[in-house]
């Protein structure tokens, strides 16, 4: 599930998964698959300019807020609108609470759900800067500090609310804590994944 983050440009906004059984993130009107999100960052680690980083991602991006949906009506099977009523219309809320968890084998649905989202955004590249001297990461229209920005990793990392299955992340999302450890970019210094 989604949780509101911080940002510098545009107040508090939602990023996060939005169905346990996909691996796609959304950041407000932006949406990317989280097998993406943890390359881009894992580049970004490598990166040897210290701080400064520009690149950018591809992402889909929905203007209206009615083709994005109503998470808690799709939820709870009262409202399907949007990319997200269609994405639990296919795959609904889990009748059992223990079972809602982030599945890590969600992005092997990535060819249903990126149907689904073909209907309702526009795919497009976004410039992601960072900014060593005011140490703020722009992402697209939204800027975020450096602070803020790694609670969006860790977010991943745990597999957002209500965290992985079993405690078991995805080898991308390994893979992305790795490169993020072993940078020695000062935009990562001070993460510590929980």
């Amino acid at each position: 599930m989604p949780l509101a983050f911080e940002s510098i440009s545009h107040g508090s906004i939602a990023f996060g998964f939005f169905n346990i059984d996909s691996d796609m993130l959304l950041l407000d009107r932006y949406f990317f698959f989280a097998t993406e999100f943890s390359k881009y960052i894992s580049s970004m680690a490598e990166n040897e300019k210290d701080g400064a980083c520009e690149t950018l991602w591809q992402v889909y991006y929905i203007a209206d807020p009615e083709d994005i949906g109503d998470l808690m009506g799709a939820i709870h099977a009262i409202r399907y609108t949007g990319l997200i009523g269609e994405t639990y219309r296919r795959f609904p809320f889990p009748l059992n609470p223990e079972d809602f968890k982030q599945k890590p084998e969600g992005y092997m649905n990535r060819k249903i759900v990126e149907s689904m989202i073909e209907k309702y955004a526009e795919p497009c590249r976004i410039n992601v800067a960072v900014d060593e001297k005011t140490q703020e990461i722009g992402i697209g229209a939204y800027r975020f500090t450096w602070a803020v920005f790694h609670q969006l990793l860790n977010y991943v990392w745990r597999g957002g609310y209500p965290r992985w299955k079993d405690e078991v992340r995805p080898d991308y999302v390994m893979a992305m804590k790795r490169a993020v450890e072993r940078s020695e970019n000062s935009f990562f210094e001070g993460i510590v994944f929980e």
